[in-house]
């Protein structure tokens, strides 16, 4: 007789539940690495009775929200981003390259949240030590990669040295949590959450499965006694937060540190934040003495020179609600090899080669058999779409050998078609400029409009006048061309 057929196990993924035959290393469905297990393919729903609830429901204009304002933090670009400060019970993911400065970042923020108000880190009056009026404020430091000896020589480098910082070196959860108990922190910071395990599952420290279980009792531990906690994570080679995607669902608050490691600029903008804004961004200097933070960042990201250089156009972006003065470099030279490079450093690589295939299509600009390489000043990393108009100027200035003027911006968007389209915010934009001298600028037709109290005045049909500033409309790349190269 035939054997019967025994069931096929199935593996599955542990995130989306996307089931296959046989083991992969890669779901096919989240394309989440590490998260398929073996199990069976038809897994019954499990049927769960009523139990007792932790807290009965209430109405929600009864909810009180007092528990969950904000403090500030100290810094005042971190606040910046995260909303006006940390909120008690919440849980931050704090994610960057190796080297950035997270760690230096994190421990000045410890610091400065456990010196009484009033005070400032290091300082000390009174026969008790306490400085200040404020409340005492306990804050507790994990570290999971370095020693308390490493994190202290730090500490001493920066200034970070108060009575209400305690700093524990340890890897396993249930030890952290016993640290918590002891020191009753109103904020905690685990650098870093992937060096963090715990013996009751299986799986190295950094795992998924790991990494799921430790961040799952620290949120729990956040939630239940009020402690702002703040987890450190590691990013992959592509810039992803490693680990798994449950993490960021889990959080509260997902900041992303980032910076040219051999500037001093770093910047922190949230992708995610239930608390506030995610359209901010923070600007801080990185130095031997530690971190502050730059207020008006427009400055470093412009080269001081007497004379303008071909190549060179300045440009507004926006981050968030605030503009930011950039200079984009370009330097067009003739190639030796059979397919010119493109090189781009600063900038969306696609929307360099639009641009380019844009000025050689429409604007007849040749470059098929040259090298193009573009980069920002200061390392700042520009991907709105509104810097196309001073890519292409740059470009193009290179190109023929011809400078433009150096109080002259341009801010607007380039279409397939040669088209320049309006950007938001042109008028916040030219107000920067403006501030910081700029006297010409190139935007596209239509981004300002006349009004009644309006301070836009029109002298002809192609040139307007906002404050002083002498703003020329375009409709198209060609003839932005023609009016940024005349400009005086």
């Amino acid at each position: 007789m035939a054997k019967a057929k025994t069931a096929r196990a199935a593996y599955r993924c542990t995130e989306c539940g996307w089931q296959t035959s046989k083991w992969v290393g890669r779901c096919g469905e989240c394309q989440t690495w590490g998260t398929i297990i073996e199990g069976s393919s038809a897994t019954p729903a499990r049927v769960v009775s009523a139990g007792p609830v932790s807290a009965p429901a209430r109405p929600i204009g009864k909810v009180d929200v007092r528990s969950a304002k904000t403090r500030p933090t100290g810094l005042d670009e971190l606040d910046r981003v995260l909303g006006g400060g940390i909120v008690p019970g919440a849980v931050l993911l704090l994610a960057g390259e190796p080297g950035i400065g997270k760690s230096t970042l994190l421990l000045e923020v410890a610091a400065l949240a456990s010196t009484p108000e009033g005070a400032r880190p290091g300082e000390t009056d009174g026969a008790d030590g306490a400085a200040g009026t404020g409340e005492r404020r306990p804050v507790l430091y994990v570290t999971g990669e370095e020693s308390a000896e490493q994190v202290r020589l730090r500490a001493d480098r920066i200034g970070a040295i108060t009575d209400d910082l305690y700093l524990a070196a340890e890897t396993e959860l249930s030890a952290v949590l016993g640290h918590v108990d002891a020191v009753e922190p109103k904020l905690m910071v685990v650098d870093s959450i992937q060096t963090i395990g715990t013996s009751e599952v299986d799986g190295a420290p950094g795992g998924v499965t790991q990494i799921r279980e430790v961040a799952a009792n620290l949120i729990r531990v956040a939630k239940e006694r009020g402690i702002t906690v703040v987890l450190v994570g590691h990013v992959t080679k592509e810039g992803a937060i490693a680990g798994p995607r449950l993490l960021e669902h889990l959080v509260d608050v997902v900041l992303y540190f980032e910076g040219d490691r051999h500037s001093r600029l770093r910047m922190i903008r949230a992708v995610k934040n239930r608390y506030g804004p995610t359209d901010e961004l923070g600007c801080f200097d990185l130095s031997e003495v530690g971190i502050v933070g730059v207020s008006d960042p427009s400055g470093l990201f412009l080269t001081r020179r007497d004379e303008p250089v071909p190549g060179t156009c300045i440009t507004v972006t926006l981050e968030g609600r605030r503009p930011l003065v950039a200079e984009i470099q370009a330097l067009v030279a003739k190639s030796f090899l059979p397919s010119p490079r493109r090189a781009s450093s600063g900038l969306d690589n696609s929307r360099v080669a639009m641009v380019l295939a844009v000025l050689a299509q429409r604007c007849k600009i040749s470059m098929h058999e040259q090298d193009v390489y573009v980069s920002t000043v200061g390392g700042v990393r520009l991907s709105e779409t509104s810097v196309d108009l001073a890519l292409a100027l740059a470009v193009a200035g290179s190109t023929v050998e011809q400078s433009l003027s150096s109080s002259l911006i341009a801010v607007g968007e380039v279409g397939l078609a040669g088209e320049v389209r309006v950007v938001p915010g042109v008028q916040r934009r030219l107000a920067e400029a403006t501030r910081l001298g700029f006297r010409y600028a190139v935007v596209p037709r239509g981004s300002l409009e006349l009004g009644s109290g309006s301070p836009l005045k029109r002298a002809d049909p192609q040139l307007m006048s906002y404050e002083g500033m002498k703003v020329m409309e375009v409709d198209s790349l060609t003839q932005a061309l023609q009016v940024a190269f005349t400009a005086p």
